[in-house]
């Protein structure tokens, strides 16, 4: 049964946890980002994070799965929030970030970067960052990509 404010021995002490768990903030959710060589209904999109573009709340993590082999994630230098930690994980390895800061995180899958295997997670306002994100140089297709979306976030 649930502890009731008036049910603890040591009173200053538990009267402290009730006010904590009144003052906690919502449960932080995990997403999933799927890391494909093939796009499962349009073979079509070679090589691509599916979904390439989310939005998220503060405290929420992200996974990123690869649903085929030869995919990783990292972080785009220069495309992150002021204070963020940059990632790289290994290849065929499933790895989970937690994003704090708000604003553009843009990330790519390293072997195929050039290809257009990029994308897009914000984390609450993008306001912070997303001037500085759209201005970072591309190359080959993760330019055109970049670009598409972070059109989403009105940019």
């Amino acid at each position: 049964s649930p502890i009731r404010k008036g049910d603890c021995m040591f009173r200053p002490i538990c009267n402290a946890a009730f006010v904590l768990l009144l003052a906690a903030p919502a449960w932080a959710e995990d997403h999933r980002i799927l890391m494909y060589s093939a796009h499962p209904t349009d073979p079509a999109r070679a090589n691509v994070f599916e979904p390439a573009f989310l939005q998220v709340a503060p405290g929420d993590s992200v996974t990123f799965v690869p649903s085929d082999p030869s995919h990783n994630t990292a972080s785009k230098r220069g495309m992150l929030p002021e204070g963020a930690e940059a990632w790289n994980s290994k290849v065929n390895e499933e790895f989970t970030v937690t994003l704090t800061i708000e604003g553009v995180y843009g990330y790519i899958c390293s072997p195929h970067y050039e290809m257009g295997m990029v994308g897009v997670i914000v984390v609450g306002d993008p306001s912070d960052n997303l001037e500085a994100a759209g201005n970072v140089r591309q190359q080959g297709k993760a330019k055109a990509a970049f670009e598409a979306l972070l059109a989403q976030v009105g940019r």
